[in-house]
């Protein structure tokens, strides 16, 4: 985030709105420390039930749309990182994130319509993805997990978020929600065999940034 933050004041465009959205079923308690550590000027939002992830089907964290003045999706749905990021060194070394989202980001709040990154009506439309039923389902049980979570009833919370990852295997913000209310968290040793589980499967844990128009 304060990445973010020194890519917002830099670009210092008025037409640019930046929102910043945490998936995070713990809420301002959890989500508020990590937005103040950043002290960001642009909009902060804390989404507890995932709605804004559900809207687009983003399967996991950092996603984005860029939307233009005019309210149309230019892009969406890859993996957003604004710069490389690693957890270890040497050969345990786990690299991810990459150093040009952030300049393509620029070039379209300065150019518009204009920047090479705007993508095609075409290939906007095949980039969003499409819900199966299954999948819906997995949204109302993950809903439902939290709703019980917040009266408390532990049992239930156990039994639908079970539900909603069984209905969706292939939503990562699922599995780390859950990874998150541990006492190891979600970057911890469960988090890469959850990498290293998608990998043996042939799944991309996010879109693949690709910068062709």
């Amino acid at each position: 985030m304060p990445v973010w933050q020194h890519i917002y004041a830099e670009l210092n465009e008025p037409d640019f709105v930046l929102i910043s959205a945490a998936q995070d079923t713990g809420g301002e308690a959890v989500a508020g420390p990590i937005f103040d550590a950043a002290n960001p000027t642009y909009i902060q939002v804390v989404d507890e039930d995932h709605v804004i992830s559900s809207a687009f089907n983003f399967v996991n964290v950092p996603s984005a749309a860029w939307i233009d003045e005019e309210g149309r999706i230019v892009r969406i749905d890859e993996s957003t990182y604004a710069t490389t990021h690693q957890f270890g060194e040497g050969d345990a070394a786990f690299v991810f994130g990459n150093d040009v989202y952030a300049p393509a980001l620029k070039d379209w709040v300065k150019k518009g319509a204009n920047s090479q990154y705007v993508q095609s009506v075409d290939k906007v439309t095949a980039n969003i993805r499409q819900y199966t039923p299954d999948q819906l389902r997995a949204d109302a049980a993950f809903r439902l997990a939290n709703l019980f979570r917040a009266h408390g009833q532990a049992a239930k919370v156990e039994q639908y978020w079970n539900l909603a990852q069984s209905l969706n295997p292939d939503s990562v913000n699922f599995i780390r929600q859950d990874m998150t209310l541990t006492a190891e968290g979600s970057g911890g040793e469960s988090f890469f065999k959850l990498v290293g589980e998608f990998a043996r499967r042939g799944k991309q844990m996010s879109r693949p940034l690709d910068l062709d128009a």
